[in-house]
């Protein structure tokens, strides 16, 4: 690129398009310093002074008129839009001139993924059907309060209505537990009172479980990746009452038992199979979702 000689005259060109800024606060603040600090030259820059062979200084001709320099602070760096690229200055704050410095903060390591793969059975789902014995129909109202498929464990609240007549409708607290990595098919809870004979009995009435029936009893079989599969087995236990947790017996009822349960991702429905040694045999849950547009939990984009 060309430079200019010592014979040219220098032409300042403007090419600002960005507001003139004011600068009466900087000729303010600038005031109190010395002359020779406001007025010096440049390392980088050559002098226009002259001196004689015995040192004195020889006067500039109308070509060499001294130009004072003034010495503008430089402003930090920021990246501009194609807008603002016309700016030799900024007037906006400046931005870490790292990209480094802008992730400096921790992040938290809790993930804010999704807990569920369906949107029937999700926190906040409710169910409405009936459980049919061999003697009457009682209307069945179903409420998930919470759904983790990491963990394979679900809970809610069971309400039925008309088993007896001192208590009109009964509100019960369940846990669920998925079958997949965590539960098998066979229940090893002693206290539940389930024999591999009843496991059998139970799941073989659902048609969507009788393909794994050999499979499933095996004692190595694992029912791997269960939440990508269009059914999901369960077993839903009723822990207390509601809202009275203290109350154990109920004249006329009982919530001692639990449900074999089959949910169909796809459709929305659960099957359940009611068992309690003490109970009729084979008591049928069926269940249908409600419409319900509600909360989501929170997700993360990164």
């Amino acid at each position: 690129m060309p430079t200019p000689s010592d014979s040219t005259p220098i032409e300042t060109i403007s090419t600002r398009t960005c507001p003139e800024p004011d600068r009466s606060a900087r000729r303010d603040t600038q005031s109190s310093e010395p002359v020779n600090a406001r007025y010096r030259p440049r390392a980088n820059r050559p002098s226009i002074v002259r001196h004689s062979e015995d040192g004195s200084a020889i006067a500039p001709t109308k070509a060499e008129k001294r130009v004072p320099i003034v010495d503008i602070k430089p402003q930090p760096i920021r990246a501009i839009s194609p807008a603002e690229s016309t700016c030799t200055r900024s007037q906006s704050p400046t931005l870490p001139q790292s990209s480094s410095s802008l992730l400096s903060w921790e992040f938290s390591n809790v993930r804010l993924l999704s807990n569920h793969t369906s949107s029937f059975l999700r926190s906040g789902s409710k169910f409405v059907g009936t459980q049919q014995s061999d003697r009457q129909v009682y209307k069945v109202d179903v409420e998930i309060k919470h759904v983790d498929m990491a963990e394979s464990y679900l809970c809610g609240y069971l309400r039925i209505q008309g088993l007896t007549e001192d208590h009109p409708t009964l509100t019960t607290f369940f846990e669920g537990e998925m079958i997949g990595t965590k539960h098998t098919f066979q229940t090893r809870n002693a206290e539940w009172g389930a024999s591999d004979k009843t496991d059998h009995n139970h799941w073989s009435r659902f048609p969507a479980y009788r393909p794994l029936a050999k499979q499933s009893k095996r004692p190595d079989f694992t029912y791997r990746n269960f939440a990508q599969r269009e059914h999901i087995f369960m077993r839903w236990k009723e822990s207390f009452l509601v809202p009275d947790h203290r109350v154990r017996t109920i004249s006329g009822a009982s919530f001692e038992g639990f449900y074999y349960i089959c949910f169909n991702q796809v459709e929305g429905t659960v099957s359940g199979v009611y068992f309690h040694s003490k109970s009729e045999r084979f008591q049928q849950l069926e269940l249908k979702h409600v419409e319900h547009r509600g909360c989501a939990p929170s997700v993360e984009f990164r």
